[in-house]
């Protein structure tokens, strides 16, 4: 499934890894669970656990795509990488009358 139809899906679980001063001054996305990239790997077992995709983001996308890789080689099947919040947030507000 490709990062779209999850979004058109609904059915996903979205992890910010900013820090947490980044989300109080940039925002951040309602229902997002913020896991900062350098708590990624001590919570691995809780992101490896969620039985829905997984849509992690940052600022830009690198965070999430390091986030990303280290989590696929400890056996994330269904991860994808959204990028930079604020373009996901529009695309899943777009997507929000399609479901």
């Amino acid at each position: 499934m490709s990062l779209a139809e999850v979004i058109q899906s609904g059915n996903y679980q979205l992890i910010d890894v900013r820090e947490p001063m980044e989300l109080e001054m940039d925002g951040n996305i309602e229902g997002a669970k913020n896991i900062p990239l350098g708590e990624v790997e001590e919570r691995k077992d809780e992101i490896l656990s969620i039985e829905k995709p997984v849509i992690l983001f940052c600022r830009s996308g690198n965070r999430s795509g390091k986030a990303l890789e280290y989590l696929t080689g400890q056996g994330l099947e269904n991860g994808y990488n959204g990028g930079g919040w604020a373009d996901l947030k529009a695309t899943i507000e777009s997507n929000k009358g399609t479901f």
